[in-house]
């Protein structure tokens, strides 16, 4: 059970745990004076300023903190309830205040990326090379995809073969219009085990990105959309291949609806989530994997903070890439260290974050691999922005390795 802020020992295990204390060393940006902050200005003692939302601003939202926290503290909550205090007190900056109203509504989202798409192909080489979003060249930037994903599958994807089951897949805005390449890899695995795959139409953005921004009230209209979109029925599962996707469904979707009648049916919903590559682990006996070859790919992974403090799903593509026919599986010492990517954190604190890639950077460069795995997508993207043209190491989700691995 979740505790309050007044259960807060000061102890400093969340220190240990938070990755901007780890690079800044300023007691002001650990969580636990975070919290006595919190705790100061709801208590009245602490005046609301633009030098406090600053200072509030300064996380990852990674639950790192809360995962570590002997004392049971729910920080991820508190500190977005302060976000939103935070927002309404002293208002946002106009690009994340854009951001939250593309993601409020699906179709201004759809219209959004493709006036994007248009831009890619419009901005000159050389500025693309020079200007940045955040630590990011804009040339680093994936190419959106062709179409929205959802808009290029059938709401129903038969299993191939005789059917074991169906599953829901919940793609995120990520898979949708981003990175085409695991959804299809999602899908086809899927396939492969027997499961019938359900897309549903009407699902739109988790709304993590504006909860985080304190757009509450925004995002609340996203979260009963979904909650009406992915009624599980007697699915096995409703699948993510995002664990931030995942946390909103699981944790924060119930906990927003507690008071509301959409309770009963988001704790149903949370209750059949699952992290493909939980799945997957669970079902390793219903896939067929290639083995003619004697080249090994050589791989490692990136645990995005997300998949390691909400699902555990890190232990399960650890597991399986050991498992993986002609791959040579090498663990970076640092797999479990946040790569600064923290939604839009890399955009907002771009030197923190840089500290933080440069880190996870010369490990990998260390390890000469062929791929860097990693199951989120704004992880996906910090890692490969971050890449020099000189790097070789292609950065791709676990899910695309898999799929690429399984026998036609």
């Amino acid at each position: 059970m979740k505790q309050g802020l007044q259960n807060c020992g000061k102890c400093g295990l969340c220190l240990s745990a938070c990755p901007v204390y780890g690079i800044l060393k300023e007691e002001q940006v650990s969580p636990r004076a975070k919290l006595q902050l919190i705790k100061s200005h709801d208590n009245k003692s602490l005046e609301s300023t633009q030098g406090l939302k600053e200072i509030v601003s300064r996380c990852l939202m990674c639950g790192s903190c809360a995962a570590a926290c002997p004392a049971g503290i729910d920080h991820y909550s508190k500190f977005m309830e302060m976000r939103k205090q935070m927002v309404a007190d002293h208002g946002e900056s106009p690009a994340i205040k854009s951001m939250i109203y593309l993601l409020g509504r699906e179709y201004r989202l759809k219209f959004g990326t493709g006036l994007a798409k248009t831009g890619q192909k419009m901005i000159p080489d050389a500025l693309a090379r020079s200007f940045k979003l955040g630590n990011i060249p804009i040339k680093n930037f994936p190419t959106l995809n062709p179409k929205p994903f959802r808009t290029q599958q059938e709401v129903i994807v038969p299993a191939a073969g005789d059917p074991v089951g169906s599953v829901i897949y919940f793609t995120g805005c990520a898979t949708n219009y981003l990175y085409e390449d695991a959804g299809k890899a999602t899908i086809g695995v899927l396939q492969h085990m027997g499961y019938q795959v359900i897309i549903p139409e009407k699902q739109c953005c988790c709304s993590v990105p504006m909860l985080f921004h304190g757009a509450q009230d925004q995002a609340m209209s996203n979260i009963r959309a979904n909650i009406e979109a992915l009624d599980p029925g007697d699915v096995e599962a409703i699948i993510v291949d995002c664990s931030t996707c995942g946390e909103a469904l699981e944790n924060e979707y119930p906990k927003l609806m507690e008071q509301g009648d959409d309770h009963a049916a988001a704790t149903q919903i949370a209750s059949k989530v699952t992290h493909i590559f939980s799945f997957v682990n669970d079902h390793m006996d219903l896939l067929t994997f290639d083995t003619a070859g004697d080249n090994p790919s050589t791989v490692t992974y990136h645990a995005p903070c997300h998949t390691r403090n909400n699902s555990q799903g890190h232990l399960a593509v650890e597991s399986i890439l050991k498992q993986l026919p002609n791959t040579d599986y090498r663990p970076s010492p640092d797999r479990d260290q946040c790569c600064g990517g923290g939604g839009t954190f890399f955009y907002e604190h771009p030197q923190v974050a840089g500290e933080m890639m440069a880190q996870k950077l010369t490990s990998v460069r260390n390890m000469e691999v062929d791929y860097w795995v990693t199951d989120c997508p704004v992880c996906r993207l910090n890692l490969a922005g971050n890449l020099e043209p000189q790097d070789t190491m292609q950065v791709v989700h676990p899910i695309t390795f898999l799929y690429n691995a399984l026998k036609a």
